[in-house]
């Protein structure tokens, strides 16, 4: 596992709300994946729910383009719009094909409560905010889902072939997708340094920022929640 922070921004956040990230990070439905016991029907109701969550989480992404004034950022927005409509949603769509649900299906799927709850919270903080409050909105689900992929990889074995969850716990453990995360900490530490400069804990802005972050991370434990409730 990669122990070097993605962000020193980040690494501060995950300290000051540590409750809320270890408890979206560390979820049953997370746990009960990476040992591959995680009932099929709970999986695919989540994985479902996920891919509708990705077309309105890339909506959010195109706003921080439209938030921003640095082409550096409007390059890491842009390039995470691709990863996450060309890229992740592959999987999502070839898992579905295989258990026969088509691309059309899923573009179909009603959202949940706990979907719409947190897309819309991400949305939100984009709109009343500035570009600092929507990125730490969107940084719990592009920094936790690395963290999760580097750890189940390694506790399932390299995730073979075998287990049940091969293709998601590759999918977020990989090189591409850490590289992902690698380079959205690095524009996270600058972005910040730029707007409430290093020592985050004395700025005015640092309690609201931390209750943004534990507010989508508790959101994404939901999200969890919803697919372990299908069980």
């Amino acid at each position: 596992m990669n122990n070097k922070p993605p962000s020193a921004f980040l690494s501060a956040l995950k300290d000051a709300r540590a409750d809320a990230w270890h408890a979206y990070t560390h979820h049953a439905f997370v746990e009960r994946l990476g040992a591959g016991t995680l009932p099929k029907a709970s999986f695919l109701h989540y994985l479902r729910q996920d891919y509708v969550f990705l077309i309105h989480f890339a909506r959010a992404w195109a706003m921080a383009v439209v938030k921003s004034d640095r082409v550096a950022e409007m390059r890491v927005a842009a390039a995470t719009v691709h990863a996450l409509i060309d890229e992740e949603m592959k999987m999502h769509i070839a898992i579905c094909a295989e258990e026969g649900i088509s691309e059309e299906e899923l573009e179909a799927t009603k959202e949940s409560p706990a979907n719409l709850a947190y897309t819309r919270y991400v949305m939100d903080c984009g709109l009343r905010g500035d570009l600092l409050d929507l990125w730490v909105a969107l940084s719990p689900c592009v920094f936790g889902y690395g963290e999760i992929g580097e750890r189940l990889v390694l506790e399932s074995g390299g995730a073979p072939e075998s287990h049940p969850y091969h293709d998601w716990i590759r999918t977020y453990s990989d090189a591409e997708y850490l590289d992902v995360t690698a380079t959205n900490g690095a524009m996270l530490d600058a972005l910040a340094l730029r707007t409430i400069g290093d020592d985050f804990a004395t700025s005015p802005r640092w309690p609201a920022l931390c209750d943004v972050f534990a507010t989508a991370s508790e959101l994404e434990a939901s999200f969890w929640q919803m697919g372990l409730d299908r069980t």
